[in-house]
């Protein structure tokens, strides 16, 4: 259930964003906001990375958007398709990380059980993180063109 939920909004984000030409994609929320789609999609495959690559996979942090602060949400000129390519990448390393657990209760690579995080954890958060963001492309999308929905 966990995974089908964090799959359904991780396809959210997605629908939010089909048929969005590369500018409306950057195109910020409000003046003063770095808030776009495609900063939402850069900011998704950083956090996908943090918590299932470092979390959970123990690999050493080298997330791709850490030179100054939020600069995944800095999209002027960013390209859109390697922002996507980026977020899609780590949703599947993410999914082949979850496979190697045996236990929601499992926890990361280097952690101890009880005092780590665990998959049902970092699921959980996940999820909340998606929902929350979606909400925001929800308002966004209908900025950009009126569209309305999931």
């Amino acid at each position: 259930m966990l995974l089908a939920w964090l799959d359904y909004h991780r396809a959210t984000l997605e629908t939010k964003c089909e048929g969005l030409s590369d500018d409306q994609l950057r195109r910020r929320s409000v003046p003063a906001s770095n808030l776009s789609l495609l900063g939402l999609v850069r900011h998704m495959g950083g956090v996908e990375y943090h918590w299932f690559r470092f979390w959970l996979g123990g690999e050493d942090p080298h997330p791709r958007y850490d030179n100054e602060p939020d600069e995944e949400f800095a999209v002027d000129g960013a390209d859109v398709a390697e922002g996507f390519a980026y977020w899609r990448g780590e949703c599947a390393h993410a999914r082949e990380v979850v496979a190697r657990f045996g236990s929601l209760d499992d926890v990361g690579a280097d952690q101890t059980k009880g005092a780590g995080i665990s998959l049902r954890w970092t699921l959980v958060h996940m999820i909340e993180e998606y929902a929350r963001h979606n909400g925001h492309a929800d308002f966004l999308r209908e900025a950009i063109d009126g569209s309305k929905g999931d």
